[in-house]
């Protein structure tokens, strides 16, 4: 068939010739229906996606790559099979503003976007596709998991539905990996978006879970709701497994975009340079308070850092107490992690540990700099904690911080205090530059919990002896005694520091710094792979 013939709908209708043969002309128009079957879906079907308030899956396909550019593989896929149109799942290559990217995307119109035999051999192949030419890959989820009918041919063997994880998990850290989750990801398919780096998920819509709500009831008596077991906003803000949440498909789609707009398209690569830009509003010496007990949202100071709008943060909803996203200074990409004092004081608690970690590996992975904001008072202590692993995820946090490779700067605003130093990169992990406003304090602790630890039972015996005057006057000498130890200006001769900037300044510094060290070496440890305390 000529290019002529093919045209962009498909195979032609056959024509008129007398030197035809009767067997090819039947091809073309069994080629032409099964074509145009996976071109739309049918009216009840289409009903329906409307009344979800989704798009179909080749709409939504159109709206990821350039006009054009998109290349298809296996359209006809059972396609002998009525019914089964592409076999439920849609997948290919195009560009993403000019990045050439795979996607695969499942089709909810056709049996509720499950899994069959073809299916599956469908994206293990372009999984493989990915792995071969180094492709970033978009995954479209909407799936109700596999069909029990085509268990023994798509489930347990060689080219089974666990050859997509373990392709996954080859891709992880080669290329990124971007989920929309439209709808459903059940069972198995859930662990899908798991593996991904970002996974945008269409709130009212999208849901992950292991067990259904009906499974839950009938296995171990729970009745819950879908959304309370594997809704969009609960995993958005409660389990973390979400990163962020979408009000419809043609969000999550933009959103998946403009994190593509952060990243290289693989790890050999750099991230994407844009034309500089100047702060929306710029920082001053009044936007950090001086007194660490006063709260403020640093949100303000990464704004003054950042090129204009260009903060993309990452699970905003779920352990604000750290923020982390990608900015640009002067258009090139950085990880930001930053303390946020306004909620729960800025502590490191196991999620926000966990959040970090998984935000450093990924910056690493993707040779994209990290800039640490310190303003923490140290890990959350107390039994509930202490039961919920808190130094297992610290040190795992602490692990990412030492064994990344990029560029690492550590920005000390105010407070840095104990363990909370060491997981915001400070100097003891080889950062590029530690870098303290004037607002800045490092110790193993503050003052007030200090001058306690070290002084209880004398500041109780002064208390009993001389009252509660001379106890005050005790204290406040200590603490000063303390503070003076700890002192920034003796810090930054010890060369514990390697400068002292006011706000105004950090930024440019930051720039240049940045510059610099791109040239550094990327080597960490010679050694099949780290043991991490996970």
């Amino acid at each position: 068939m000529t290019q002529a013939d093919a045209g962009a709908d498909g195979p032609a209708e056959p024509r008129s010739d007398p030197g035809a043969d009767p067997r090819v002309a039947d091809v073309r128009t069994r080629l032409q229906a099964a074509y145009a079957a996976s071109s739309a879906p049918p009216p009840k079907a289409r009903a329906k996606l409307e009344a979800q308030g989704k798009i179909y899956v080749r709409e939504r396909i159109d709206l990821l790559f350039d006009a054009g550019s998109f290349v298809e593989d296996g359209r006809y896929a059972n396609a002998l099979e009525p019914g089964l149109p592409a076999d439920g799942v849609v997948t290919g290559r195009g560009t993403v503003d000019g990045r050439p990217a795979v996607v695969i995307a499942n089709d909810p119109t056709v049996k509720a976007g499950s899994w069959g035999a073809r299916t599956v051999e469908k994206i293990v192949r372009a999984t493989e596709m990915a792995l071969r030419e180094e492709l970033p890959v978009f995954w479209f989820v909407d799936s109700a998991g596999a069909r029990i009918t085509d268990q023994v041919e798509m489930f347990p063997g060689r080219r089974g539905a666990g050859r997509i994880f373990h392709n996954q998990v080859a891709l992880s850290g080669k290329v990124p990996q971007i989920c929309c989750l439209f709808g459903p990801s059940a069972a198995g398919g859930a662990y899908i978006p798991s593996f991904c780096d970002v996974i945008i998920m269409v709130e009212g819509n999208a849901s992950m879970y292991l067990g259904s709500p009906r499974m839950a009831e009938m296995v171990v008596g729970e009745k819950v709701s879908l959304e309370e077991m594997g809704g969009a906003r609960m995993h958005c803000t409660v389990s973390g497994v979400g990163d962020l949440l979408a009000a419809d498909d043609a969000d999550a789609i933009e959103l998946a975009k403009l994190y593509f707009s952060y990243v290289p398209g693989s790890w050999r690569d750099s991230p994407p340079s844009y034309d500089p830009e100047e702060p929306a509003a710029p920082l001053t010496r009044h936007t950090v308070p001086e007194r660490e007990s006063v709260p403020f949202d640093v949100h303000e100071v990464i704004d003054g850092l950042v090129d204009a709008d260009s903060f993309f943060e990452l699970k905003p909803l779920w352990a604000a107490e750290l923020v982390i996203g990608f900015g640009r200074l002067r258009g090139e990409t950085v990880g930001i992690l930053a303390n946020n004092s306004v909620v729960k004081g800025g502590v490191l608690f196991t999620d926000s540990a966990d959040k970090a970690a998984r935000f450093i590996w990924l910056c690493d992975a993707f040779n994209v700099p990290l800039v640490y904001l310190a303003d923490v008072p140290g890990f959350m202590i107390g039994s509930e904690v202490e039961r919920g692993g808190i130094i297992r995820h610290g040190a795992k946090m602490v692990s990412a911080v030492a064994s990344a490779t990029v560029p690492q700067f550590c920005v000390v605003l105010r407070k840095a205090y104990g363990a909370g130093l060491y997981a915001m990169g400070g100097p003891g992990f080889g950062p590029d530059a530690t870098i303290a406003l004037p607002t800045a304090r490092i110790a193993v602790m503050g003052p007030e919990a200090a001058v306690n630890a070290v002084y209880a039972n004398k500041i109780a015996e002064v208390e009993q002896s001389s009252g509660v005057a001379a106890r005050d006057a005790f204290v406040a000498e200590r603490r000063r005694e303390y503070e003076a130890d700890v002192d920034i200006e003796r810090l930054a001769a010890d060369l514990v520091l390697d400068s002292v900037l006011e706000a105004d300044e950090l930024r440019d510094d930051l720039v240049r710094r940045l510059a610099y060290a791109a040239r550094r070496d990327r080597r960490f440890s010679e050694r099949r792979r780290s043991v991490p305390p996970v």
